[in-house]
């Protein structure tokens, strides 16, 4: 199936590797035991079998060992909050998300960490620390924008599922170009490939519509994959399952029309590349690179499904931790006592 998808799948963009994929394979293990986001024998296997590192190392081929450290440890930490945001019963409770996600962005920010606060809260803090070592504090402030972002997809997805909604085409889009996470992926390849994208580019119409495109692009493809889980979940944020149940189109037909989507977007994203006014030299140069960055992207996302397991099984999520947030915090009486789970 893995390979049928795959090859109908128009991306006519080369693959590429990361130099130094063999060290972050053990690398990414190391960093995620030692925060602890590793609960047990089942969610170790569940995390080896996912083989994020090989998406990493080809999403970013270009940046060097400690950049690509930092985008692996980014990446496992959101495919782990993702994980409980879709498959455990807090993907139905958004009050309780918008209060984690509140004390993650106080992290993120450069709150205090207590000793209420949860593992992962620990290892975003290390993530910020390292980051902040590297990149440019005005680039921070982007991707903790794009974090909030993220974070409000995963809210609105859970109030969907609360109320059992299945939203209709246009909506979904919205809220998928959220809850992808995609704009973090993208304003990740200015930290990675090291690029300097001036406020005059990254307010252009033409800057925003390459990276709408690309995000897009991204959730499609994971929609195709993943289908199949999420239908047997009882999920409904999907591409293929929105069409199949507001259109009313047989499973076959939604997944052949979600493969067309991604395919025009694609045609789309080059047509812009191919119709892109001058900048100038410089500002040229860092836009090249950058739109050479989201075609790595879109091509080593496509190739990490045929190293991954990830969307091939169908888990629900064991209890492994009690998780309190600090009693000076105003989010204290809603998470006293709340129990919430890690994926097996």
């Amino acid at each position: 199936m893995k390979k049928l998808l795959s090859s109908d799948l128009y991306c006519p963009f080369s693959s590429h590797i990361n130099k130094h994929v063999d060290v972050l394979e053990e690398y990414a293990f190391e960093w995620v035991t030692r925060f602890n986001l590793l609960a047990n024998e089942s969610v170790y296997r569940r995390f080896i079998k996912s083989n994020f590192f090989k998406l990493v190392a080809g999403a970013y081929p270009y940046c060097n060992l400690e950049k690509i450290k930092i985008a692996s440890d980014l990446f496992s930490w959101l495919f782990i909050w993702d994980d409980q945001c879709d498959m455990s019963d807090l993907g139905q409770q958004p009050e309780t998300l918008k209060l984690f996600h509140k004390r993650f962005i106080e992290v993120l920010n450069g709150a205090e960490l207590a000793k209420n606060d949860i593992h992962l809260s620990y290892a975003l803090s290390d993530l910020r620390q390292r980051m902040l070592q590297i990149g440019s504090i005005k680039w921070f402030h982007h991707f903790v924008c794009s974090f909030e972002e993220y974070f409000a997809g995963c809210v609105q997805e859970a109030s969907n599922r609360a109320q059992e909604i299945v939203p209709d085409i246009d909506t979904y889009i919205r809220i998928r170009n959220s809850s992808s996470a995609g704009d973090l992926t993208v304003v990740l390849i200015e930290f990675c490939d090291q690029l300097l994208i001036p406020d005059v580019l990254r307010q252009h119409d033409i800057f925003k519509k390459l990276k709408e495109k690309t995000i897009n692009i991204l959730a499609w493809c994971n929609d195709i994959f993943s289908y199949s889980r999420e239908m047997a979940s009882g999920d409904v944020h999907n591409l293929v399952l929105v069409l199949h149940y507001q259109q009313q189109l047989p499973l076959e037909l939604a997944i052949k029309r979600a493969i067309e989507i991604h395919d025009q977007e694609v045609r789309e994203l080059i047509e812009i590349e191919a119709s892109l006014p001058s900048f100038g030299e410089q500002v040229d140069t860092e836009l090249a690179k950058y739109i050479s960055g989201m075609y790595a992207w879109i091509r080593g996302n496509l190739d990490w499904y045929f190293n991954s397991d990830r969307y091939q099984t169908i888990e629900r999520l064991e209890l492994v931790e009690t998780l309190e947030l600090n009693k000076s915090q105003s989010t204290i009486q809603a998470l006293s006592n709340m129990k919430v789970l890690l994926p097996s």
